[in-house]
């Protein structure tokens, strides 16, 4: 595949370039510094210096792509921020511009408590705990998710749980439009393959792909 990826300097989406780069695919990273890419992903992807918030800068690195996957997120998921839904909304505008049509966000399983999800983390640890302790990062996520789901292209939304770092085990569970039933984490290496997964199965657009180790 022929992919554009947003985020590419951040924990999953570096790991997102390696596997796609490693599966054969061709990638560009679209990133603000290319200085913080790993020196062997900026020797072997397309690196494309551009402001993500600015659908003209970003437009020519999403034309003819045959998937745009985005893992960007707040860094301090405690303030008020709207990094996510601006990304995604100049992304998807960029997109429409271009005429791409395969758009794959990350999200999060935290902010949605529902069917998947074993009674204490339905209805104690989501929205007693985890909900008021990242109230500005799961409102932001919220926001992307609906700009996403209007966006009138071929989307699918990722919701993973608590991130690792790690090799991972190669493998990972997943569950659509629900939660994965006792999904607590994934080793981030393990959800750039599920991302890499779905941005190529089509049987997943206009859904809710959630992951977990």
């Amino acid at each position: 595949m022929k992919l554009t990826v947003f985020g590419a300097t951040g924990g999953t989406g570096v790991q997102v370039v390696r596997r796609a780069l490693d599966a054969g695919h061709e990638v560009t990273a679209v990133v603000r510094d290319p200085a913080a890419l790993p020196g062997e992903v900026r020797a072997c992807a397309d690196v494309v210096q551009a402001d993500v918030m600015d659908p003209a800068a970003i437009e020519e690195a999403v034309q003819g792509r045959d998937a745009v996957v985005t893992a960007i997120g707040t860094r301090d998921g405690r303030r008020p921020t709207s990094v996510c839904a601006a990304s995604a909304g100049a992304i998807i505008a960029a997109m429409r511009a271009a005429g791409a049509e395969r758009f794959v966000l990350t999200s999060a399983s935290g902010l949605h408590a529902g069917p998947g999800d074993d009674p204490l983390t339905r209805f104690v640890v989501k929205p007693l705990v985890l909900g008021p302790l990242l109230k500005h990062a799961f409102a932001d996520m919220r926001a992307a998710e609906a700009v996403t789901r209007e966006s009138g292209l071929a989307w699918t939304i990722v919701r993973p749980p608590r991130l690792t770092a790690g090799p991972g085990n190669g493998r990972y569970r997943k569950a659509a439009d629900r939660n994965v039933l006792g999904g607590l984490s994934i080793a981030r290496t393990d959800l750039a393959t599920a991302l890499l997964d779905v941005a190529g199965d089509l049987s997943t657009v206009r859904h809710v792909i959630s992951v977990a180790g």
